[in-house]
């Protein structure tokens, strides 16, 4: 196959013009190149070296790079000076590597004003890396070995828009419920498919979407939502929520919420007390028996209720329910297993009927 393993020495060092770089799906090792392979490339924003097989970022990258790519190789490190010269990088991509917290030194970012988007994920970190970069906008540390959040692991970020920390190893008491306090521009948080068994206290108040799903959650104690009237979307689903476990106000400071997805948890009624801006809910794969008549008294401008695959039996859902309802759009009551058992008897019945009609 022609796949490059090194660059020839001075292979570009006369495309001062050159703006963007294709090197990815080779076989370029940091041997195969050296600190003066793409220094003369003063023209160079876009560089791809994703899937090769560097375990370090390569030494001497230009200062006008603007857009990283380096993931999808064997990166174990980031050195304090590889990275420090590139006065214009925006986007660092990083993701599918081999990178520990230990490994990446605690000024590899350092000045790096324009950094706004650092993709970490699926890496081997075990912690959050210290000296983050202070302007960065958008991280992505999902899929890697956090077990902890500090206080202080995101306290010089402040401009944080979008934190992604799903699919690690954090437990409710590891995360410092102050480590989020500095996080003000905050919009989105992800603590999805960890091992939460109870909604973490601290959480920013001006969050517009935060993801919880796939943990063990089974409690939402009291003043963990509160506070938090900017929140749009909230997604507790598939953990092992009850209705009794939930604080009794615990959405009523949510005026903003549009959409809650609960589906996947032990639900056997709906909640009560939902707040008034709720468009959609999501209660499907429940254990839901009943729908009481003033189930969604308070939610007057619901768009979508979905309580497919629940356990509500056929007389258990009355009309006068959702007649006040006047946005509805969707209601899905699909599968739910005592309304096919008896709609199944009653069409036995009917065509026993049919059959005698015959007869006669």
């Amino acid at each position: 196959s022609n796949k490059l393993e090194k660059i020839p020495k001075g292979a570009f060092s006369d495309l001062t013009g050159l703006r963007e770089l294709y090197l990815q799906n080779n076989y370029l090792s940091n041997e195969g190149m050296d600190n003066e392979t793409f220094w003369k490339l003063s023209s160079l924003e876009y560089l791809d070296l994703s899937s090769n097989n560097l375990s370090q970022i390569p030494s001497g990258l230009p200062r006008n790079i603007v857009l990283l790519h380096l993931e999808k190789n064997a990166i174990k490190v980031i050195d304090r000076d590889v990275l420090t010269q590139i006065k214009n990088l925006e986007y660092l991509l990083l993701h599918n590597n081999k990178l520990k917290a230990r490994g990446i030194h605690p000024l590899a970012f350092q000045g790096l004003k324009k950094l706004h988007t650092v993709h970490l994920y699926n890496n081997m970190l075990e912690r959050i890396p210290s000296g983050l970069p202070r302007r960065v906008k958008t991280l992505m540390i999902l899929h890697n070995q956090i077990s902890e959040i500090n206080r202080n692991d995101f306290a010089t970020t402040y401009f944080l828009e979008e934190l992604n920390l799903s699919y690690n190893k954090l437990t409710s008491p590891q995360i410092h419920r102050e480590a989020f306090r500095k996080l003000r521009q905050l919009k989105s948080l992800d603590l999805s498919g960890n091992n939460l068994h109870t909604v973490p206290f601290g959480f920013p108040k001006n969050l517009h979407v935060l993801k919880l799903k796939e943990n063990e959650i089974s409690i939402i104690p009291k003043g963990t939502l509160s506070g938090m009237t900017k929140l749009r979307e909230l997604y507790l689903s598939n953990n092992k929520l009850k209705v009794n476990s939930i604080y009794s106000r615990a959405w009523r400071e949510l005026s903003s919420l549009q959409s809650l997805d609960m589906a996947g948890n032990q639900l056997t009624s709906i909640p009560p007390g939902l707040p008034e801006s709720l468009e959609y809910l999501y209660l499907q794969n429940n254990k839901i028996t009943t729908v009481s008549e003033n189930a969604f008294e308070s939610t007057p401008n619901i768009k979508g209720i979905y309580l497919r695959f629940n356990k509500i039996a056929v007389g258990a859902l009355k009309e006068s329910t959702f007649q006040n309802l006047k946005h509805l759009q969707v209601l899905d009551i699909e599968g739910n297993l005592e309304f096919s058992h008896s709609s199944k008897n009653k069409d036995d019945s009917e065509e026993e009927m049919e059959d005698e009609e015959e007869e006669e």
